[in-house]
């Protein structure tokens, strides 16, 4: 199963060339990322960091007042860490194909954590196979 964000596009996002800024992408993965896991009904209440970000620029997207879906999945899940696989696009028309490697985190004791159980069994929900939109 794959989460849907769709991602409202603001002025301030646009570069001189009249396309959203390359450095914007990132809070874009954020806004889908905090959009999927922090769900009322699945919530990672421990809280989580990013540990890595990996994204492919694939074709400029053009402001405008509609917002452009981004499309996230799961394509690892390790004891203390997971792999979340994204795409910004409209259609079959993708802008950047990205990665986040998030990590489980106790910020009381200030250190990474094993993912829970429950975590576990929420993401296995959101696994696909990532080949099917590398392919594409």
């Amino acid at each position: 199963m794959r989460h849907i964000y769709r991602c409202p596009l603001r002025w301030a996002d646009m570069d001189a060339y009249g396309h959203v800024n390359n450095v914007v992408f990132l809070r874009y993965l954020e806004e889908a990322r905090i959009d999927f896991l922090f769900r009322p009904e699945k919530n990672f209440q421990q809280g989580s960091v990013v540990a890595r970000h990996e994204i492919d620029y694939k074709r400029q997207l053009v402001h405008r007042h509609t917002p452009v879906d981004i499309e996230l999945w799961v394509t690892e899940t390790k004891a203390a860490s997971f792999t979340i696989t994204y795409e910004v696009k409209d259609g079959d028309v993708v802008y950047v194909r990205a990665s986040t490697v998030v990590v489980p985190y106790d910020f009381a004791e200030q250190r990474p954590r094993r993912l829970t159980a429950d975590e576990q069994e929420f993401l296995a929900e959101y696994r696909d196979d990532a080949e099917k939109a590398v392919a594409a």
